[in-house]
């Protein structure tokens, strides 16, 4: 067993104030001899492919428990605000920053890119929460093995992985809403755009082309495919040439709502196209309790009145329905309102939650996030990235309460 390797998908498990979450991480490399699994996931080393093993993780590991000592005080000239080149960063209550950020604190330099959390601005002190996002959390891991590799894979001198630990890391925690916290999504004009021009000019020249790899398209429509009930009335926001469907789903309707008229009539799953443009007018031109559900896949991040439109989201969805919302990190420079690229990537998913909680009216809300699969190999960027686009999905469903 000593070289040999497997494939293996993790399922991180938590709960927020508002929501619940699942992040998975996926791996090629798992060292089947040196690398640790906690207790309850061991028996994987010895198990063949398909083995799902489930653990609740102690409250003290992989993440440190939540400790006050690390609950920091600063003088406000201690947030580099040039800690990023050519902008200036000030900051806002509830969000991450990379701990580097603050000058001359002990233990920590520019270089650390730990997050940390503002939670609180005085006039002469800012507090950074340093704990770990899931700190306190209640954890449940799930491992899958996946396939084993008997020939084994780059030897990692010596390095060996806790996997609850990386499942844990870079990013889970932070997508968190909390009601005595409250995050500040709207300073520093957070809708402007690079490009300002009309977006119906920006969007004549159809684009027939997809901005993810072949491995991260397959799993977003697998993603609604397990999600979409067959037989349902759908309705597809800023559609495009795809839906991002499986072949398999049969739907009573699909109806795409976009910025091109040509990407539309190429879209063969579509069996409406309206051409609208919802930065201009975010209603919808449908009636009350239209769909079934609704989707918005890859285009959240160029919504500047994002708030309106979930509202009317809501309004279309028939009782229980749900909206379907999909990113991940490659998008438009020009036309993503200023605010995305500002936040981290999980971050992202907090904030796509703020915006359900302020429209009203969506109930049993969770997030849920895919990383770590292998790059196809004869993808352009396969060199230079080797993972496939990481998948980012926020959603909740419409209750039947007034609002």
């Amino acid at each position: 067993m000593r070289r040999q390797t497997a494939s293996a998908v993790f399922e991180l498990c938590w709960e927020s104030g508002l929501a619940r979450h699942t992040d998975i991480t996926c791996t090629d490399s798992l060292n089947l001899w040196r690398d640790y699994l906690p207790p309850g996931l061991e028996a994987l080393a010895e198990s063949g492919p398909g083995t799902r093993l489930e653990t609740r993780l102690p409250k003290e590991e992989p993440v440190p428990p939540r400790s006050r000592d690390r609950v920091v005080s600063v003088a406000p000239e201690q947030f580099d605000r040039h800690f990023r080149r050519g902008m200036t960063i000030e900051p806002r209550l509830g969000r991450f920053y990379p701990v580097g950020i603050l000058q001359r604190l002990p233990g920590y330099s520019r270089g650390d890119r730990m997050p940390c959390r503002c939670v609180a601005l005085e006039e002469k002190r800012l507090r950074f929460d340093l704990n770990h996002p899931l700190a306190g959390r209640d954890l449940r891991l799930a491992g899958e093995l996946v396939a084993r590799h008997d020939g084994g894979g780059p030897e990692r001198g010596g390095l060996a992985r806790d996997w609850a630990l990386e499942a844990a890391s870079g990013g889970p925690g932070m997508q968190a809403l909390e009601p005595d916290l409250e995050v500040d999504f709207r300073s520093d004009d957070p809708f402007a755009r690079l490009d300002e021009e009309p977006d119906e000019r920006f969007y004549a020249i159809p684009r027939l082309a997809h901005h993810l790899d072949d491995t991260a398209l397959a799993r977003l429509s697998a993603f609604h495919g397990r999600m979409l009930r067959p037989g349902g009335r759908v309705l597809d926001l800023m559609s495009s040439w795809t839906s991002h469907l499986p072949g398999t789903l049969a739907l009573e309707r699909l109806t795409g709502l976009g910025m091109n008229r040509e990407e539309l009539e190429a879209n063969p799953r579509l069996d409406e196209r309206l051409v609208h443009d919802l930065n201009a007018d975010p209603r919808l031109p449908f009636a009350d309790e239209s769909f079934d559900a609704v989707l918005c896949a890859l285009s959240v991040e160029y919504l500047v009145r994002p708030r309106e439109l979930f509202r009317e989201v809501r309004r279309v969805l028939r009782p229980g329905g749900a909206f379907l919302v999909t990113f991940s990190n490659r998008w438009f420079p020009g036309k993503a309102i200023q605010l995305w690229p500002q936040l981290h990537e999980f971050e992202r998913m907090g904030l796509v939650l703020a915006w359900f909680r302020d429209a009203g009216g969506f109930g049993e809300l969770e997030t849920w996030s895919l990383r770590g699969l292998p790059r196809p190999g004869d993808d352009k960027y396969s060199a230079r990235l080797g993972a496939s686009d990481p998948l980012f999905a926020v959603w909740g469903r419409r209750t039947g309460e007034a609002v």
